[in-house]
């Protein structure tokens, strides 16, 4: 590999692995990584560890079960938010079209910060509450 760790995933902690999967797979058109899709027999999805990947096998999120996570509540820092991803689009449109997507999804919206003429862009938080900008860049 060489001199330096390679990065591989970002893991996001959950209560309801699949759930968030779903959410992060349908806004981002990741696939799942073979032998983490949903069941199709009718068996309990029980799943506790879940990878995501890019459709060329590339790895971008995994998924891991805890029993309890507290919300951020940022802006506000009573709960900090520890940890944001950023998403970049192209313009203003997309930037819209994908926000309105994400929260069909089951987003909360954040912060609109889409009057800055130099980086409109929106803070949503995923359906287990981790924060995440999507931005025109």
């Amino acid at each position: 590999m060489g001199g330096h760790p390679a990065y591989l995933q970002t893991v996001l902690d959950c209560e309801r692995p699949r759930e968030l999967a779903e959410f992060y797979r349908q806004l981002l058109g990741l696939v799942y990584r073979a032998g983490d899709e949903p069941p199709t027999d009718g068996s309990v999805d029980d799943a506790d560890w879940l990878v995501l990947t890019h459709p060329d096998g590339t790895r971008g999120l995994a998924f891991q079960q805890v029993g309890r996570l507290e919300r951020t509540t940022w802006p506000e820092h009573t709960v900090p938010q520890q940890l944001h991803v950023d998403y970049v689009v192209d313009d203003v449109e997309e930037l819209e079209r994908h926000k309105d997507e994400a929260l069909r999804l089951g987003a909360e919206l954040r912060l609109d910060r889409t009057d800055d003429d130099e980086e409109p862009l929106y803070v949503l938080a995923d359906p287990a509450g981790h924060p995440f900008c999507i931005f025109v860049g």
